[in-house]
């Protein structure tokens, strides 16, 4: 991989893809993190004397112009954050855009409009998305990815501009996601511990069988823990739970117990009859009828935060339990914060993950939390992402 401080950019233009993809509320950003963590790079580049043209999407406008998914608001706190003017391009690709950015000076700056106003971005074969990559690349010299948020999109900003791009590199952002998830997760320094939580075994199954054997320790916590459950004969009650997967999971336990890798399994459970209070507490073997299991229980945290303590390597997605209710958070919160305690590294990624993080106010006390959802959990399934692969060819 070629990175962008590897890379002569003075006065050359810079096209970057950037994950800036923000919660909305009407014209108001809920959250910047995303814009924030695209900002070392595009400051470095500009500081360097390049010409930068920015390029992201925002929200689902299936290829039409839709108002309220205009990057203006986008284009204004990126301003902010950078103390200049951003200016919003009318389009991404056009005659207007291309006179734009041929009159864009050194050391400035130029944001295009939602690269979803148009259906070739996220066309499913090159046929759909036609030369759409090859207009964009043709605005610039250089071409940066830095978006992980969509490194697993087979996009035409991701895929096909690279291929027609004069150069390609690598942002900062995108660099630190390779560098922890890539390199450092090839040769970890154990113990080694994944940690799996959520609502499905059915969404972590690629995770699960990429990672038994490679991992010392496995931790399954969250709903998907239920269906680990009916696997070992005992009842969930009315929890929510995968029948269909039991034995998919058994063989999960078989091969975990083959290849080494320790799994560990909630012991008790915080159970409610439904998911505002909770009603008490209960062992494994005792759940009651009408139980729904919504969050780990103090046994099953005081062994979770015995292995975490005593692992160097923790890569973590997904919660414990429904910690979005302060009735049932304690499980997610028990192992953020042993997390942020250890002396290991520690990774973290995935939406809900990442909020119980930002929740607990412990997000600079992780070595890293990645800024991708599904590009997360498809590195974690061993999957090479399309970006990746389109830079590695075009490099």
């Amino acid at each position: 991989m070629r990175f962008i401080d590897q890379v002569d950019i003075e006065g050359k233009t810079l096209l970057i893809r950037v994950d800036f993809n923000v919660p909305l509320d009407g014209n108001v950003i809920t959250d910047d993190n995303r814009i924030k963590a695209g900002v070392p790079t595009i400051r470095y580049c500009l500081e360097k004397g390049a010409a930068v043209v920015v390029m992201a999407h925002l929200g689902k406008p299936k290829g039409e112009v839709v108002d309220k998914f205009s990057l203006e608001p986008v284009a204004k706190r990126l301003g902010e954050l950078l103390e200049m003017d951003v200016p919003l391009a009318p389009d991404c690709i056009g005659p207007e855009v291309e006179k734009m950015v041929s009159g864009l000076q050194p050391g400035k700056i130029l944001m295009l409009e939602n690269l979803r106003f148009h259906p070739e971005e996220q066309g499913k074969t090159p046929e759909e998305r036609g030369d759409f990559g090859k207009k964009l690349a043709s605005l610039a010299d250089i071409y940066v990815n830095d978006a992980f948020g969509v490194a697993h999109r087979p996009n035409s900003s991701v895929v096909d501009v690279p291929y027609h791009a004069k150069e390609c590199c690598i942002g900062f952002l995108l660099k630190m996601e390779w560098e922890h998830l890539g390199e450092y997760l090839k040769n970890p320094e154990r113990p080694y511990l994944a940690i799996s939580g959520g609502a499905k075994v059915s969404s972590k199954l690629g995770i699960l069988n990429n990672l038994i054997g490679k991992v010392d320790h496995f931790i399954i916590g969250g709903a998907m823990a239920n269906t680990f459950l009916l696997a070992k004969g005992k009842t969930v009650g009315k929890s929510l739970s995968e029948p269909d997967l039991v034995v998919t999971a058994k063989a999960i336990m078989d091969k975990a117990e083959a290849a080494g890798t320790k799994l560990h399994l909630p012991v008790d459970f915080v159970w409610g009859r439904d998911t505002e209070k909770a009603a008490g507490i209960c062992g494994e073997d005792d759940v009651p009828d009408d139980a729904m299991l919504l969050d780990i229980g103090p046994k099953t945290i005081d062994e979770f935060v015995k292995v975490i303590s005593a692992s160097k390597t923790i890569v973590w997605n997904g919660p414990m339990g429904l910690f979005e209710s302060p009735e049932f958070a304690e499980g997610s919160m028990a192992v953020c914060r042993a997390m942020a305690d250890s002396e290991g590294t520690t990774i973290v990624g995935g939406g809900d993950t990442d909020a119980v993080v930002h929740k607990a106010k412990l997000e600079n006390q992780f070595s890293f939390i990645s800024t991708g959802g599904g590009s997360f959990l498809e590195f974690l399934e061993g999957k090479e992402l399309p970006a990746f692969k389109a830079l590695k060819e075009n490099m």
